[in-house]
C-alpha cells in the first residue's frame, strides 16, 4: 500500500506544478517522502531539458510592469496552454519580470545571462522545464521610457493569462488617453510609431508593387500617380501607429486623437505571445 495520501498528491503538485502520474510515480519510487520525491522530479525532469530544446513553444503569457516613466514587458513562453495557466508558471513569469525591472533588461540575453538568488535566470528557467516537463522560454522583452508610460494586458481566453501586452509611452495629455492608446495598439497591432520609422526601400518596393498592381487592373496611365499614392498611404494606414484611424473613432487618427488631448505618442511596444 502507497505510503502517502491524497493531501501529499496535491500538495507535490502544487509546489512542483508537475503532472498527476509524475507525482504519483515519484511518491511511490520515495515511498511517501515529500522532499525526496521533490528531489526525483527535478532530477527526471532536468534529464528531459535537452530532448525538449527543439520542441516549439508557443503558447504562454506576456506581463508589465510599470515604474514611473518606465515600462517593462517581458514574454514568457510555454508548450501547452495547460501549463500556462499553472500557478507556478505565473509566478515564474512574475519573478522573471521583476529581475528583468531590477537588471533595467532591455532584450531576453541581457536578462537571461543576469544572476538571480545566486544563478542565472536561464539556469532559473531550465529548473522551471524540469519540474513543469515541458520547454520554458523567455522570448522578448521590451523596456520603454518616457513622460508617462502605460501598460495595457488583454486576455484572448477567458481561462488563461493575457496573452497581449503593449506598453506606451506620452507626453502630455493625461493617462486616459494613453491607456486608451495602448488599447488600440493591442487590437490593430501597428509595427512602427511613424513613417520615418520604416526604411526607404520598404516603401519604395510598396509603391512599385501597388504601381505594377494598377497596371495590371487596367487602370488609366492619368490616374495611375493618384492611385499608387493612394495605395501607399494604405500601407502607412495600416502599419503605422499614428497613421491608423483610431479604435474608439474611426474619423480620426491616433495622431489627431493624442493632439486634442494635448498629448503626443514618443514609443509603444507590442507582445503577442507566438508571433
Amino acid at each position: 500500500m502507497a505510503n502517502y495520501t491524497a493531501a501529499d498528491i496535491k500538495t507535490l503538485r502544487e509546489n512542483t506544478g508537475a503532472g498527476m502520474m509524475d507525482v504519483k510515480k515519484a511518491l511511490d519510487e520515495a515511498d511517501g517522502d515529500l522532499g525526496k520525491a521533490t528531489e526525483i522530479l527535478r532530477v527526471k525532469g532536468l534529464k528531459g531539458v535537452t530532448k525538449r530544446e527543439g520542441r516549439s513553444a508557443s503558447n504562454g503569457l506576456v506581463r508589465t510592469q510599470v515604474d514611473g516613466g518606465v515600462g517593462t514587458m517581458v514574454e514568457i513562453n510555454c508548450e501547452t496552454d495547460f501549463v500556462a495557466k499553472n500557478p507556478k508558471f505565473g509566478e515564474l513569469a512574475d519573478r522573471i519580470l521583476a529581475q528583468a525591472v531590477a537588471v533595467e533588461a532591455a532584450d531576453a540575453e541581457a536578462l537571461l545571462a543576469s544572476e538571480l538568488d545566486g544563478t542565472t535566470v536561464k539556469d532559473v528557467l531550465d529548473d522551471a522545464n524540469a519540474t513543469l516537463g515541458e520547454k520554458i522560454e523567455v522570448r522578448r522583452v521590451a523596456r520603454l521610457t518616457g513622460e508617462r508610460v502605460v501598460s495595457y494586458l488583454h486576455k484572448t481566453m477567458p481561462d488563461l493569462p493575457a496573452q497581449i501586452g503593449v506598453l506606451v509611452a506620452t507626453t502630455g495629455g493625461d493617462e486616459q488617453v494613453a491607456r486608451d492608446i495602448a488599447m488600440h495598439v493591442a487590437a490593430f497591432s501597428p509595427s512602427v510609431l511613424t513613417r520615418e520609422d520604416i526604411d526607404a526601400q520598404t516603401v519604395e518596393n510598396e509603391r512599385r508593387i501597388a504601381e505594377e498592381t494598377a497596371r495590371e487592373e487596367g487602370k488609366p496611365e492619368q490616374a495611375l500617380p493618384k492611385i499608387v499614392e493612394g495605395r501607399v498611404n494604405g500601407f502607412f494606414k495600416e502599419n503605422v501607429l499614428v497613421d491608423q484611424p483610431f479604435a474608439k473613432d474611426a474619423k480620426k487618427t491616433v495622431a489627431q486623437v493624442a493632439k486634442e488631448a494635448g498629448a503626443e505618442v514618443t514609443g509603444f511596444a507590442r507582445f503577442k505571445v507566438g508571433v
